[in-house]
């Protein structure tokens, strides 16, 4: 296979170390496609070779050299390319979200109904061994028919203080952390209770970032991005790119290029993205889902609860149990793999038994060797696999249009209906 990349920001590494390490058998990393050439260099140094370099303009050419396309590009412009790809009868593997509007999702379905390009969405989270337990235990009916999930969500200030930072922060490129984030979350659920949504309800505010809330606060005089900043250093909301080799090189010394700064402050002017979200979501089955997200918490991890008619799972996940100041300073400090304080836990409730402790089997690697496992499925094709784990064009537009439907509910104060593929009821 010949792969090509479009949108070389650090999510691209994954997939282009992958190719060029364990799953190198697999295929070839054929083209790269970026507006800024810094970024193209960078990645280019990291192959070892010269690989055709393409400009967004020119991604006709860049499919006349693939087989498949790998988009990693602001999640705004996934669109784009991907109707493109599947249009040349290209595979693709797109990162979460799938894209950021319901006429995006429509698009994309669209072409992969008249394609015979295959389309993959990266949703990691399902493959890491915790989520994965879940969903054996609810396929299994060991809790009988789902009724209920509550799922809590807690990004801490340097994972949630991050999206305030970069492109993220913009609305429009990102859809809002409700499409960019927690389309992991909505799938997960989708996934676990194999259900579409129905309804979708929800109220969001911006409450801690930004700079209205600054002001608030009296957090006056802030600088306009972590660059030569009187506080870099000692803020740990100011991110000191120069610190990390990786994030020097991909933005820092790119940034003359775009004008893209990957350092901005948190609370900035320009931040149109919410940090406090409540969903609440029917199912077509009659399952509710109560969800919630907040991105200035003081630890990170996530709360599942799914309840039945025959018991209970809980899932209460530590990723990290406290924020270390100089987190955001030193980037290379922020890792939440095996954190001190992590922790994971997975308890099964059944009427009338006392609990019984589920035990996870981690492997090596990110995610408890999920990311290998999500890799695998990507570059070598799912071997047959009970749970379902690889995702395609429904699940990525079943997800996003929670969030987009979330979103649209929150603007407007009224429940948003969907249609079981996903679209938005006309009435």
């Amino acid at each position: 296979m010949r792969y090509a990349f479009v949108g070389l920001g650090h999510r691209a590494q994954m997939y282009v170390d992958a190719l060029l390490g364990e799953w190198s058998d697999t295929g070839e990393i054929a083209a790269l496609c970026d507006p800024n050439r810094t970024r193209l260099r960078y990645h280019l140094d990291r192959i070892g070779r010269e690989v055709p370099c393409f400009a967004p303009e020119e991604f006709g050419a860049v499919l006349d050299l693939a087989d498949a396309v790998v988009v990693t590009t602001v999640d705004a412009a996934h669109a784009r390319y991907v109707v493109a790809a599947l249009d040349a009868g290209k595979d693709v593997v797109v990162e979460k979200p799938l894209c950021t509007t319901a006429e995006d999702c429509a698009a994309i379905a669209a072409a992969a109904e008249r394609g015979p390009g295959r389309l993959v969405v990266t949703f990691n989270y399902r493959y890491s061994p915790r989520n994965s337990a879940v969903r054996r235990l609810v396929a299994e009916g060991a809790i009988g028919e789902v009724t209920s999930v509550h799922f809590d969500w807690a990004l801490d200030t340097i994972h949630g203080a991050d999206y305030f930072r970069r492109w993220h922060r913009d609305r429009a490129n990102s859809g809002g952390l409700l499409v960019h984030k927690s389309t992991h979350h909505f799938d997960l659920v989708n996934w676990w209770i194999a259900d579409a949504a129905a309804s979708v309800y929800a109220q969001t505010s911006l409450r801690f970032y930004g700079a209205a809330n600054a002001r608030a606060r009296g957090l006056t005089g802030r600088p306009a991005r972590a660059r030569d900043a009187a506080g870099l250093g000692t803020d740990p909301f100011l991110l000191d790119l120069a610190a990390d080799p990786r994030l020097k090189s991909l933005y820092l010394d790119a940034e003359h290029e775009d004008g893209y700064l990957r350092d901005q402050d948190v609370f900035g002017e320009g931040v149109t993205i919410d940090d406090n979200m409540a969903v609440l979501v029917r199912y077509e089955g009659g399952a509710m889902l109560t969800y919630s997200l907040n991105a200035h918490a003081p630890a990170e991890g996530y709360r599942a609860v799914l309840n039945g008619t025959a018991g209970r799972l809980e899932l209460d996940v530590v990723e990290r149990a406290w924020t270390p100041p100089h987190a955001a300073i030193d980037p290379t400090a922020s890792g939440k793999e095996h954190a001190a304080g992590a922790s994971e836990r997975l308890v099964l409730h059944r009427h009338w038994r006392e609990p019984e402790e589920i035990v996870i089997g981690n492997g090596a690697g990110a995610h408890g060797g999920g990311d290998a496992l999500l890799l695998d499925d990507v570059f070598r094709g799912p071997s047959h696999d009970p749970l379902c784990r690889q995702a395609g064009y429904r699940a990525g537009v079943a997800s996003v249009m929670i969030g987009v439907s979330a979103g649209l509910s929150a603007a407007t104060g009224a429940p948003v209906a969907l249609t079981a593929d996903g679209t938005r009821r006309a009435d």
